[in-house]
């Protein structure tokens, strides 16, 4: 009998660990990557004597596969993609491919338009503090796949996008976390926000009454997705403005600087002064993380200890330092509108504002009250700036359109005065100027070390 043919589309994190465990598990395996394969995963796809192809599809070979793993980037309107449905071969993600072969370990999984980042590496500290056996895996950390073939975990943090999860169909969660639904990605939804939703809503799916779904109460999208949907798993809330009772438990904000968290008889106390972490974002975040590791069982003494120790994530409202009485703020993660709400609705202090990419799709009203409170100069940085000019013309006096990285800082740093904040906060994603938000977010960082640090 013929063994089974795996074809791995997209040779990034998600590819080459996929590969690997289908090499691993005795698949025939092809890797086919559009462009090129970055060095490292070339070596270890050499190391286990993966076959892979670089610069371009082999279709016709491609089109006899059993199986066919896709990376989460890989659209599905990629021609590729749609020959192989119209061949009725199965599509799937690195997810529901490697949780066939991860034996009795369980999964909490996190997603959300925003905020997911920040939970996804606050529970994997709780948890690796705990003395769990751990890994931390899709959006972030590890490829879920290669920890799969290569290590023994008793549990997987995964931070899950809405594309890993439309290529989710047996797939369980043990513990979801759903942290919020605003648009976002809505160019590849048809630009269409109830089918974006529903994409997120799938982190249930599977689900049964021994699992756990933590979600935001205060998401109304949240709660108009939960009416229509038949939620078996036992239902954890998580709310600072809203008053909704579960008999699993739930965590709520009781006054300004305290949270109660409770899951089942435990219950625990959160003091948000003591986070590292700030903001009312950053309180939901706690509140999530609190909520997902008590169901998984660790100790409430444990969750305090590391809850008060985690500092910021790279990338997301990560301070760069302070020249000249200007402090510069990396929040290159910040490739949505929500994302970007939170970011200016912190600032205290007069803003210079860099913003700009590949547009998805955005509606920028919600950021004008904050826009006028704080920004006095919006720097346009991308290829195409017209969206941004016409959206924000009005609203911030000051905007100055760059269409390089260099122009785009000098600007920002020249229109800065002392007391100002300089914000890397772009709505978009990275794609017309860097490979990824973190190239993005690491060039603003050397280029403020190397041009303002003196």
């Amino acid at each position: 009998m013929a063994r089974k043919f795996i074809v791995v589309l997209g040779g990034g994190i998600s590819g080459y660990g996929s590969a690997i465990l289908a090499k691993k598990e005795g698949f025939d395996v092809l890797l086919s990557d559009m462009g090129k394969i970055a060095p490292q995963y070339r070596e270890r796809l050499d190391e286990w004597g993966v076959e892979y192809e670089e610069g371009g599809h082999s279709t016709e070979r491609i089109l006899t596969a059993s199986e066919v793993v896709k990376s989460p980037g890989i659209p599905d309107k990629a021609p590729i993609v749609v020959a192989l449905r119209e061949r009725g071969v199965p599509v799937i993600s690195e997810m529901e491919f490697a949780c066939r072969y991860m034996g009795k370990a369980k999964t909490i999984c996190i997603t959300g338009s925003n905020g997911k980042t920040t939970t996804t590496s606050l529970i994997y500290k709780i948890m690796r503090d705990s003395g769990a056996k751990v890994s931390l895996g899709g959006n972030i950390g590890e490829s879920f796949a290669y920890s799969v073939a290569t290590g023994e975990y008793d549990w997987y943090v995964l931070e899950l996008s809405s594309f890993q999860l439309d290529g989710m169909f047996r797939f369980k969660a043990d513990i979801a976390v759903l942290m919020n639904i605003t648009p976002d990605h809505l160019d590849r939804y048809d630009y269409s926000f109830e089918k974006y939703a529903a994409s997120k809503m799938r982190i249930t799916q599977n689900q049964t009454s021994r699992d756990y779904f933590i979600y935001s109460a205060d998401d109304d999208m949240i709660l108009r997705q939960i009416e229509g949907a038949e939620i078996k798993a036992k239902e954890l809330p998580f709310m600072v403005h809203s008053a909704i009772a579960s008999g699993a438990g739930d965590a709520y904000l009781v006054e300004e600087g305290e949270a109660v968290a409770t899951v089942g008889k435990r219950t625990m106390r959160i003091d948000t002064s003591r986070l590292q972490i700030k903001g009312i974002h950053n309180t939901y975040n706690a509140m999530a993380a609190v909520l997902a590791t008590m169901a998984a069982g660790v100790e409430c003494e444990q969750i305090e200890r590391s809850l008060y120790d985690f500092s910021a994530i790279e990338h997301r409202l990560e301070p760069v330092g302070e020249f000249g009485g200007v402090l510069y703020i990396n929040d290159s993660k910040a490739t949505n509108v929500d994302s970007v709400w939170y970011a200016l609705e912190s600032m205290t202090r007069p803003t210079v504002w860099i913003a700009g990419g590949t547009d998805k799709g955005n509606d920028y009203t919600p950021l004008y009250d904050f826009a006028k409170r704080s920004v006095h100069t919006l720097v346009c940085m991308g290829v195409d700036n017209e969206k941004l000019e016409r959206s924000f013309a009005g609203i911030v006096p000051n905007i100055i359109s760059c269409h390089t990285f260099e122009e785009a800082m000098r600007a920002a740093s020249g229109a800065a005065k002392s007391g100002d904040v300089v914000l890397l906060s772009p709505a978009c994603a990275s794609f017309d100027l860097f490979r990824s938000y973190e190239h993005r977010g690491r060039e603003f960082k050397q280029w403020v070390l190397d041009n303002v640090k003196r």
